[in-house]
């Protein structure tokens, strides 16, 4: 049996996560688009968009986090420690590049 469009639905976790999924590309798209805008209006519009889709992506995460559909990880003293040192080793490689 062959499904359609009006045989499949989505629950509201899965309608939620495909939007969260749909703002997090269009973060992206936005980002890529600042990064390559040639003008200075058309940055700035870029600019305005992205700060108004992380806007949007917060909110619906906050959604999800109070229905439980996204449970983040706490991240312990130790990932913290290992993301710092990280950032430390790559922050000294860019300084003895320049």
């Amino acid at each position: 049996m062959k499904l359609t469009k009006s045989d499949v639905t989505l629950n509201e976790k899965d309608a939620l996560q495909d939007m969260l999924e749909s703002e997090k590309q269009l973060m992206s798209l936005y980002t890529t688009a600042l990064f390559e805008g040639s003008s200075k209006a058309m940055r700035k519009n870029f600019a305005t968009n992205l700060l108004g889709v992380s806007e949007n992506q917060y909110l619906i995460f906050t959604q999800m986090t109070s229905r439980g559909y996204y449970q983040p990880k706490p991240a312990n003293k130790t990932m913290i420690d290992e993301a710092n040192e990280m950032f430390k080793k790559q922050k000294k490689s860019l300084k003895s590049n320049v």
